[in-house]
């Protein structure tokens, strides 16, 4: 199991549409760690952390997410947060 941590924009309607909530469901069901938040450009940011292929399921199930269309996304892989342990949605 290879553990990486990336930190994600996501562009397109993605706040007002229970995108942090969707997001919170989705990495607490495949064990994933870290956080999200809306931005007052209107996009949201996202760190998460965990095995490879649940970040790639985290976020193929939130391409598909309802009411949420993501226009693109930008990806960054960061170092490991060995101290975190639980996904959080940000204010």
């Amino acid at each position: 199991m290879s553990k990486k941590r990336f930190r994600v924009r996501f562009y397109g309607r993605v706040q007002g549409v229970g995108f942090r909530y969707t997001a919170y469901h989705i990495a607490e069901s495949y064990g994933l760690s870290g956080w999200v938040e809306n931005e007052y450009d209107g996009s949201v940011l996202c760190e998460v952390q965990g095995d490879n292929a649940a970040i790639d399921e985290f976020l193929g199930k939130l391409r598909n997410g309802r009411y949420i269309e993501i226009d693109d996304m930008e990806i960054k892989e960061l170092p490991l947060d060995d101290d975190e342990r639980y996904f959080e949605i940000r204010s």
